[in-house]
This record gives C-alpha cells, sequence and structure tokens, in this order.
C-alpha cells in the first residue's frame, strides 16, 4: 500500500502530464495511448464513454467516485449534473489538491472531496444510490476490500459502474503493466480477466453488463 501510496504522490506532482494522458490532448499523449494502449482516437472516445456509461443524464442522487484521481475526466461529467451529490475520494492529497482546484475554477459547489482509503470508506452502509470507479481497481492494493466496500456503501437497486484495466485482451498492453506500471506502484497485481471480472459482477449484482475496448473493460451494474 505504501508503494501505491508513493506512486500516486509522484502522478499528483506531475498532474498536467498525467490530464495529458488521459484526455489525449496533445500529440504524445495521443502516441502513447496508441502504442502502450492500443487507444487510437477512435477507440479512446470509446473508453471514456464506456467508463461513464452508468451514470444516467438526469442522475440526482448522491454518487460516491473512488478513486477521482485529478477529476480530469469525471468533473466534466459532474457539471451537467446539477441535482446530484457528489462524494469524490482519493488516497492521494496530491490528487485531490489538484481535484479540488479544477472543481473550483468550474465552480462545482456540490462535490465534496475525501483523503480515504477504499479498503476502509468512511460511509455508512447503503449510503449511495451511484458508485463510480473509473482506473481504480487495476491499482487498488487490497482488492477483496475495495469490492467489500465499494458494495458494502451502495444501497439498494444503485449503480456500480466504470472501467478497469484487464489482463489477457493485448500482449504489449500487459507487457507495459508488468515492466512499467507494476514496478512503479501505478498498477497492482492480481488483474481480472474480462471472463473473470464477467463472473465476479454477475455473482455479486442483480444485474452486470461488460463491455471492453482494448485492455480496458467497462462495467454498469445494478445491486
Amino acid at each position: 500500500m505504501r508503494k501505491i501510496s508513493d506512486a500516486y504522490q509522484i502522478v499528483g506532482r506531475l498532474s498536467k502530464f498525467f490530464d495529458r494522458m488521459m484526455t489525449a490532448a496533445d500529440l504524445p499523449s495521443r502516441l502513447a495511448l496508441k502504442i502502450f494502449w492500443s487507444l487510437d482516437a477512435a477507440a479512446h472516445q470509446k473508453f471514456l464513454a464506456q467508463a461513464f456509461a452508468g451514470i444516467p443524464k438526469d442522475f440526482s442522487g448522491r454518487l460516491l467516485e473512488v478513486p477521482v484521481g485529478t477529476g480530469v475526466l469525471s468533473l466534466p461529467v459532474y457539471q451537467k449534473l446539477g441535482g446530484a451529490e457528489i462524494f469524490c475520494v482519493d488516497y492521494s492529497d496530491k490528487m485531490l489538491d489538484v481535484a479540488k482546484a479544477r472543481a473550483a475554477q468550474m465552480n462545482l459547489r456540490g462535490v465534496k472531496f475525501f483523503q480515504a482509503d477504499v479498503a476502509h470508506l468512511p460511509f455508512a452502509e447503503n449510503f449511495f444510490d451511484a458508485v463510480l470507479s473509473v482506473n481504480g481497481f487495476h491499482a487498488f492494493g487490497d482488492k477483496d476490500a475495495a469490492w467489500a466496500e465499494t458494495y458494502r456503501v451502495l444501497g439498494g437497486g444503485g449503480i456500480f459502474c466504470g472501467c478497469m484495466y484487464v489482463k489477457g485482451e493485448n500482449r504489449r498492453t500487459d507487457f507495459f503493466v508488468e515492466k512499467f506500471c507494476e514496478p512503479r506502484g501505478f498498477f497492482s497485481p492480481p488483474y481480472e480477466s474480462l471472463t473473470s471480472l464477467q463472473k465476479k459482477l454477475r455473482e455479486r449484482f442483480a444485474r452486470a453488463e461488460v463491455t471492453r475496448v482494448e485492455s480496458f473493460a467497462g462495467f454498469v451494474c445494478t445491486k
């Protein structure tokens, strides 16, 4: 856990680079997405669409996002959810500082930020109407606790959605994850395969839909 924490403290300090990568904002970022993740422009747009596919456009309940990172992908979505109460959690205070500053610039007053570990979420059972996790589960150190906690805080009939890296879909991406992301603490094994993720979600939730864009699985589940 310490290794993961240190890694994302570094990412927080390099937030501008991180944000350019996540949004494919410039040529180096687009090349990296293509080379390491096999995401060209069209695939990147599909990746973003599947990441947020579970959030209704008229959503007005309580939503937990864990981890929020710098908020570069999710905060623009929250601008359109005027009736929602948004709770954003991240383990890295550096990432949270960037997300808070971005929310202030966007005048997002209904978004609350918490520094916390996904393995010990500071919320009551059944507290949320939706839980969103974009690129979180492949980084979490204690994955069993992360599954248990995100399920615990989600109310009956609530939505669990987001996306994560899955192993076995692209050899080049798997090699990059193993040789670059893991040693630096950005990713933490073990990883789900597409099949194991489908099985896990369908056993846990009343309804579970799983999609894939290259090495990223998207999921929309109902408790």
